[in-house]
């Protein structure tokens, strides 16, 4: 007998919902904008009927074909662990960034002094599911940009310094998990969200469509 609709995880419904939105949109079944405009009302309803309703009128299901090509964009493809020696990025006087799609070692030791440091996780390639960042600044800044399906935790000190965490950290148990830790000194560390989830899966549909030459 089928588990009722109401004692199933939101988030599995949700999932379901968008799934079946981006493949009757990729292939041309709804327009750009009914796309988005369901899309938004997917990822901010918490009712399972609401949800199930938004693709009540889709024709076609989710393949296997589909679920394939899902994940290998969404799934990480972790290594297993090794004790090679951590990267650096060494900035004084001046200013650094790695963004786009970047491989991001397990570990990264950021040094810098009289200087600013970006680092833009939105694209980059998670080998590792834990990744550490050490942390040795003065007189800088450094500023993180990650999208909501990492998790980021701090342990840093500071001295006159400040340090926000603004991460929505919404990632489950097999998302990336960054964690800060070192020492600030007279220097400011921010970590905010850089795109949504909702920026995600439209670019992810977009590039179905594209495949599919719509």
């Amino acid at each position: 007998m089928p588990v009722k609709l109401e004692d199933r995880p939101i988030e599995q419904v949700r999932e379901e919902t968008i799934d079946k939105l981006i493949v009757n949109y990729s292939h041309g079944v709804i327009s750009a904008e009914a796309f988005e405009r369901r899309l938004d009302d997917a990822s901010n309803s918490d009712s399972h009927q609401i949800l199930v309703d938004l693709v009540a009128d889709l024709p076609m299901e989710v393949d296997s074909q589909y679920a394939r090509y899902k994940d290998t964009q969404f799934s990480p493809n972790y290594r297993v662990p090794s004790d090679e020696t951590e990267e650096r990025i060494v900035s004084i006087l001046s200013s650094d960034e790695r963004s786009g799609q970047w491989v991001v070692p397990p570990r990264l030791h950021v040094i810098g002094v009289l200087s600013s440091v970006k680092l833009d996780f939105s694209d980059a390639v998670f080998e590792h599911q834990h990744v550490v960042i050490r942390v040795s600044d003065f007189l800088g800044s450094i500023e993180i940009l990650v999208p909501e399906h990492i998790n980021v935790s701090t342990k840093l000190a500071g001295l006159l310094s400040s340090t926000e965490n603004k991460s929505p950290s919404m990632g489950g148990r097999q998302a990336p998990h960054i964690t800060l830790e070192g020492f600030s000194i007279l220097s400011s560390v921010e970590i905010k969200e850089k795109k949504t989830m909702k920026e995600k899966w439209m670019a992810f549909a977009n590039s179905i469509k594209s495949a599919l030459g719509d």
